[in-house]
């Protein structure tokens, strides 16, 4: 999977980009991901544009459900 980073992103930029990027491979809608996060679609939403910062919880939930890693999401920032 080809994830990316932006030197003008900062770290939640990067994480929701890399986290679009993965919810796409797998082929799931952000409305299929945030019904499985007991969320509504506009709430998930702000996971990927960066403008909420993820959880501990949600970012393991997360890897599980779209088959990637934490240090996937994060790639790119170090």
């Amino acid at each position: 999977m080809n994830y990316s980073y932006n030197n003008d992103m900062d770290i939640k930029e990067t994480v929701g980009n890399n986290l679009r990027l993965a919810r796409q491979a797998k082929g799931m809608t952000q409305k299929q991901v945030a019904a499985v996060l007991k969320k509504y679609q506009p709430d998930y939403s702000q996971y990927e544009t960066g403008r909420i910062e993820l959880d501990y919880e949600k970012i393991v939930a997360l890897c599980k459900l779209l088959d990637t890693t934490p240090n996937e999401l994060f790639e790119g920032l170090f």
